[in-house]
């Protein structure tokens, strides 16, 4: 895969990855991020027994709209939301409904804003209640696992060193990492290249560089990384029902490491710790 100007590529997936210049680019997607991060902020004292997963949709609609900004998911593809909400054995891309929230629930809410053309891209757990302490631990393990990837980014290191650190974590602790999904190249392009595999071996893969953007978002199980699409061509779940989580960033590439975008500025990136 060869590399690209930003400033020279079309605004689409042209199968180049784009590098970003440093001033603007970070700036506008600071902006995002930080929205999109703040969104997922507001949802933490909503996301509690007796609430709906539309609910929750609604509530973040409202806030994206208020803030003059745009829901990227609502049209994508025929997608009618503005969050995708993953409960228990959802890996990703669960469709709000009239589904309450129970104790106990486990909870992915995945948001993508878009503030003066550039796209914000963040996910967290959430805990419902009383929580299980193995899927307590699932969830801490998943934000572990995206935080000791990121803790490893730098230029001139491998996409497939990023994915190494992340899976190697993952299944010292007895976790599987879902494989059928990935991270994505982003910007002012909301899936974009390149792909950000959560596993593979060192060496391996595209360099990265200063300028890149791009989401880091790994999936992980309690049981099998086998999962499978249902009907509604969205839902992911997991073949054996086995419990599933997911923590996501975006991030662009410095001259020395990353600038996370999509930290929560209230200090709740692990929002099902603090309530635990």
């Amino acid at each position: 895969m060869t590399f690209v100007a930003a400033a020279e590529a079309p605004e689409r997936n042209i199968g180049q990855i784009k590098l970003y210049d440093r001033d603007a680019a970070f700036a506008g997607m600071r902006k995002a991020g930080r929205l999109a991060a703040e969104c997922l902020d507001m949802l933490v004292a909503e996301t509690r027994e007796g609430v709906t997963t539309a609910r929750i949709d609604d509530l973040a609609r409202e806030f994206v709209l208020d803030h003059g900004a745009l829901p990227a998911c609502v049209g994508y593809r025929g997608y009618r939301h503005t969050v995708c909400t993953s409960l228990n054995h959802v890996v990703c891309h669960g469709i709000p409904g009239d589904r309450t929230l129970r104790s106990g629930d486990i909870l992915n809410i995945d948001v993508t804003v878009i503030v003066d053309g550039w796209h914000g891209d963040t996910s967290r757990m959430y805990g419902v209640g009383d929580v299980p302490r193995k899927a307590q631990r699932l969830m801490d393990v998943t934000y572990g696992s995206l935080m000791r990837g990121l803790a490893i980014i730098k230029p001139g290191m491998k996409l497939g060193d990023l994915g190494h650190a992340i899976q190697s974590y993952a299944e010292s602790e007895r976790c599987s990492i879902v494989r059928e999904f990935c991270g994505h190249g982003l910007g002012r392009v909301f899936h974009d290249a390149p792909n950000i595999l959560h596993f593979g071996k060192p060496g391996q893969g595209e360099e990265i560089r200063p300028g890149m953007l791009f989401t880091v978002e790994p999936m992980l199980n309690l049981g099998s990384p086998s999962v499978k699409v249902l009907g509604d061509g969205w839902t992911a779940v997991t073949k054996d029902k086995s419990l599933s989580a997911q923590y996501e960033h975006s991030i662009g590439v410095t001259e020395d490491g990353i600038e996370i975008f999509t930290k929560s500025p209230a200090g709740l990136d692990q929002p099902h710790a603090l309530t635990a």
